[in-house]
């Protein structure tokens, strides 16, 4: 098995050039965006005044806008930068490509508040998922019906303003685009649905499992950014269809770890409960492993984890029982794998020395992320 290697951080791609003046531009049209939805509000002032919002009332922009500011890994934005530069994107698209990025962080809101409901996470980037602070008011308040319903449905609204503003931006970015837009958020909600349906019936395969990662994770992540990114650039189609190769296996092994680390995760980094797959039961390829690997004694576990009767113990018994077992070590050989697959790809793109590095710092740090 591969020890991780040396290599730049998140935060250090964040803080390049290339990718700090791209999030600067990208942060600035957020907050042009958060100010015409403001505006939007404050137009419909023609209508009766609703009077005061009381105790539950709540501010949807300012909702969405304390969201938007408190980022994430930002790593959509960051690789529709990279294919921009792989197609060579001059300054009379940079316009598109800074909404495109804008438009992709407005998605990930949306994906990760909904993600959020349907896993009852109580926790987003170390702090409380927005259905949980909206359903705590609602309990504090004494409100009328179900706090939880009610949170589900404060998280649902706001997440369907990112979701429309993101397809907005994105459409504004021209034809091609917007057909690759449709294309990818059609895979990422089918995605999710392969989750919730074969997590409720108890489905694990591995076809399933990977098809999975790959919609809901790595192309959304990685791949098509990437594609978005070089298509704002005027890259020809030879060249779009070989920087994907390249995105779905840098884009295999982000979601690898994003499954390492829903089973082996430090809470305190991740910003997420340790263990969170297991106690769902997720029908991810770490437990279509650890059914071939574990040996008789495990299984009692693994059934309960089926079951989604794992309580804490039973989630460390597991998390010991498949280390044990060998699935840690298969999984960090198999993103090792996919890296190395990656770089061979590299060599297909023709980009400038450069770029290229940039790019194999790319797949290194999502690989070996600890978050």
């Amino acid at each position: 098995m591969s020890t991780e290697p040396d290599t730049v951080s998140l935060d250090a791609l964040r803080g390049g050039e290339h990718s700090a003046l791209l999030l600067d531009d990208v942060d600035a049209l957020l907050e042009d965006v958060i100010g015409q939805l403001r505006g939007i509000l404050v137009e419909v002032g023609d209508l009766p005044p609703c009077g005061s919002p009381g105790p539950l009332g709540l501010d949807l922009v300012g909702e969405l806008a304390a969201r938007v500011r408190h980022h994430g890994k930002r790593l959509r934005p960051i690789l529709a930068g990279w294919g921009w530069e792989v197609a060579g994107g001059g300054p009379g698209s940079r316009e598109a490509l800074v909404r495109v990025a804008a438009a992709l962080e407005l998605l990930q809101l949306f994906a990760l508040v909904q993600d959020d409901v349907m896993d009852r996470s109580a926790e987003r980037r170390g702090r409380p998922s927005l259905h949980v602070v909206a359903a705590e008011r609602h309990r504090a308040s004494a409100g009328l019906g179900d706090p939880a319903l009610f949170g589900d449905s404060v998280a649902v609204l706001v997440a369907d303003l990112a979701l429309s503003e993101a397809t907005l931006l994105a459409a504004e970015a021209g034809p091609d685009l917007a057909r690759a837009w449709r294309r990818m958020a059609t895979e990422l909600v089918e995605g999710q649905l392969l989750d919730v349906t074969h997590t409720a019936g108890r489905r694990r395969d591995l076809a399933a499992s990977r098809r999975i990662a790959r919609l809901k994770s790595g192309r959304y992540t990685i791949t098509r950014p990437l594609e978005l990114g070089a298509l704002v650039g005027g890259a020809e189609p030879g060249l779009v269809h070989r920087l994907m190769t390249w995105g779905d296996l840098v884009g295999d092994a982000f979601a690898l770890r994003d499954d390492i680390l829903g089973v082996w995760g430090d809470p305190a980094v991740t910003g997420k409960p340790a263990g969170d797959d297991l106690r769902s039961g997720k029908p991810t390829v770490l437990l279509v492993w650890a059914e071939e690997m574990l040996p008789e004694s495990g299984l009692s576990l693994l059934a309960a984890c089926d079951e989604g009767a794992l309580d804490d113990t039973g989630v460390h018994a597991l998390q010991r029982a498949m280390e044990r077992a060998g699935v840690l070590a298969r999984a960090e050989e198999s993103v090792d794998d996919l890296v190395q697959r990656s770089h061979e790809a590299l060599e297909d793109l023709g980009a400038d020395r450069g770029t290229a590095e940039s790019l194999r710092a790319v797949a290194h740090a999502v690989a070996w992320r600890t978050r």
